[in-house]
């Protein structure tokens, strides 16, 4: 194999990885409270993120980017009928509320999966397994 500009990146045993690669006690945790709490700001998409990149490396990064994403499919169906029901008034009451539970649930998700715990939501729609 040609080492062109003495490079050795992409290559196990050099700094490279493989996707085969487990995660460490400490990384793992990382990547799952980052699941949790990307929520906050991206939606959806960063534990969709963090399940497709980082979950094949680590059984408890899949169970909480899995949960995490679970969740921000919900907060998103809860956006969508607190939108509809602003005409009825009743979403300017709705919105506020899933903001804040969704910001409340992320934090603690994402605290709960820096230790280690499993976090499950209290209310969620098991949509992805």
């Amino acid at each position: 194999m040609s080492n062109i500009g003495g490079s050795n990146l992409g290559e196990p045993g050099f700094g490279g990885s493989t996707s085969s690669e487990q995660l460490n006690e400490t990384d793992a945790h990382l990547w799952a409270m980052l699941a949790h709490l990307g929520g906050i700001i991206l939606g959806f998409l960063a534990p969709l993120i963090v399940m497709l990149v980082q979950g094949s490396k680590s059984d408890f990064v899949r169970r909480q980017s899995t949960e995490a994403l679970n969740f921000q499919i919900t907060v998103l169906i809860g956006y969508v009928i607190g939108w509809v029901l602003t005409f009825l008034v009743i979403g300017l009451i709705v919105l506020p509320l899933v903001w804040i539970g969704s910001l409340v649930f992320a934090i603690m998700g994402g605290l709960a999966a820096n230790r280690g715990e499993e976090y499950r939501y209290p209310v969620a729609l098991r949509l992805v397994k």
